[in-house]
């Protein structure tokens, strides 16, 4: 749990600094008539860009280190099919709940504000 918890706040991290770096692109979308709907969707999407390299990344890393792990258990399979999707789709939906956040905050970015940021 403290390390999905320290996934997700570091994923919150790199997303509001990613946001904030963003500012003026993003108020300039808004002031050209972007919805914030799809400016909540545009950092969303570079979140689920980030969790399915990692993903997958993650899922093979642990299918291969299955067979050490089921060579020092006894009595248990070190691959579960289960358990790793159950994990992998837990994760994910941490990974989106990290980036709700810096996506609600880009979506009220103030278009006035963000071209005289810096």
């Amino acid at each position: 749990i403290l390390a999905t918890l320290l996934a997700a706040v570091g994923l919150y991290g790199v997303l509001a600094y990613t946001v904030a770096q963003r500012t003026r692109e993003i108020g300039l979308r808004m002031a050209l008539g972007a919805e914030p709907g799809r400016v909540r969707a545009m950092v969303l999407k570079q979140v689920g860009l980030i969790t399915a390299i990692g993903g997958v990344i993650g899922l093979l890393a642990a299918f291969a280190l299955s067979k050490i792990a089921g060579t020092m258990l006894f009595g248990l399979q070190g691959n579960d099919p289960v358990a790793m999707t159950a994990a992998a789709v837990l994760l994910g939906l941490v990974a989106l709940a990290a980036g709700g956040i810096p996506a609600m905050k880009a979506a009220r970015v103030d278009p006035m504000k963000a071209l005289r940021y810096e």
